[in-house]
């Protein structure tokens, strides 16, 4: 097991202040200064450089009468066969797109596709259909074990398996699991073994006294996330509270999108319905609530509020059909400044497709990042 604590020092993400150099003011020790010497050592040392600053002005002089020989070649790093790792980047989208019914719609194509990026139309590189055959899916399965959620343990665990059984593909897939509270905990790393991943699940007993929700986002895409080969798809399972993340939820919605991670959500606030007396499942009533909800949609993904496992796994069901049925499209932006602004997004489709919906991250930050694509 891989432990991060939420440390309390730093910065919102935890990293250490560098501190800046002490000077020393010479003026203030007229004894045993060390900031001065006798003239006797001040005046050999000038002489001293004096004939090795000759010297080196010599030798300069002789070498630039030598041909330059040519630089060698830099060589290439290594990376794994078909993964390329670069820093001015494409930008990725998986587009999801619906009949009036709600049902996936396959079957178009680049040409149906219209991508604007900060209402300026890009050119669409590359354009894929077949993602259930070619593309992987990388999940993360990140299970709140505050004690806001200390009654619904079991409803949790019983949920993200569910959503692993039902929604990856052995000896494709990869899957990791991990929990949050005022600690972030990797139980199991990416792997295609159930039996692996049932044992992480259910092998969690204890819980934490916080709930850094928006910490366990952020670390998991920038330190999991970026590296993957594949789609990434990150499910987070809480009741939605944040009380204790030095990330707040932009940070989160921010580093998810460069990551080109989509977040789905269970929320777990009415547990089996009777845990929370007076919460409905499907109801979104309180900035918790809302919150979670704009975490999953900015990123492409959807949050699921309900308190009974038939209707979770209905929404498995939906979400594994999903991401086979999504289209993935990449753009080279025309706006080639990577200077911190945010790009909005917009995929519409071609005339004539206006009874359809189309679903996608709704922007990124331009910072220029290595992302594993």
């Amino acid at each position: 097991m891989i432990t991060w604590r939420t440390t309390r020092k730093g910065n919102k993400f935890g990293i250490e202040r560098i501190e800046p150099p002490v000077s020393i003011d010479c003026g203030q020790l007229p004894n045993h200064n060390p900031c001065s010497m006798p003239a006797r050592i001040t005046s050999f040392l000038f002489k001293y450089l004096s004939v090795a600053v000759i010297g080196l002005a010599t030798a300069l002089s002789v070498s630039a009468q030598k041909p330059k020989a040519s630089p060698s070649p830099t060589p290439a790093s290594e990376t794994p066969q078909g993964i390329e790792k670069i820093a001015i980047r494409r930008v990725r989208l998986p587009i999801t797109v619906t009949d009036k019914k709600g049902q996936f719609v396959p079957g178009l194509t680049k040409n149906d596709f219209v991508i604007l990026e900060d209402r300026v139309p890009q050119a669409i590189e590359t354009f894929s259909d077949d993602l259930s055959q070619t593309t992987p899916l990388f999940i993360a399965v990140l299970m709140d074990t505050s004690p806001s959620t200390a009654g619904k343990l079991k409803f949790q665990q019983e949920s993200a398996m569910n959503f692993i059984q039902t929604v990856v593909k052995p000896r494709k897939d990869r899957v990791l699991f991990a929990t949050f509270d005022d600690q972030i905990n990797l139980l199991q790393d990416f792997t295609d073994k159930l039996d692996l991943l049932d044992k992480a699940v259910y092998g969690v007993k204890k819980m934490g006294t916080q709930t850094a929700l928006f910490d366990a986002v952020w670390q998991f895409c920038d330190e999991k996330m970026r590296s993957v080969p594949g789609r990434r798809v990150l499910l987070v399972v809480t009741d939605g509270e944040d009380t204790y993340s030095r990330a707040n939820i932009r940070d989160a919605i921010d580093i998810a999108q460069r990551t080109e991670t989509t977040i789905f959500a269970i929320s777990t606030k009415a547990g089996f319905l009777s845990t929370v007396p007076g919460v409905e499942a499907g109801q979104v009533a309180d900035k918790k609530d809302k919150d979670l909800q704009t975490l999953a949609e900015e990123t492409g993904g959807v949050a699921f509020f309900t308190g009974d496992m038939l209707s979770l796994e209905r929404s498995f069901t939906r979400i594994s059909k999903e991401l086979r049925a999504q289209y993935l499209v990449t753009y080279d932006p025309t706006n080639k400044r990577y200077d911190g602004s945010f790009r909005k997004i917009d995929v519409k489709l071609a005339e004539g497709r206006g009874d359809l919906k189309v679903r996608t991250k709704r922007g990124y930050k331009a910072i220029a990042d290595a992302v594993t694509q």
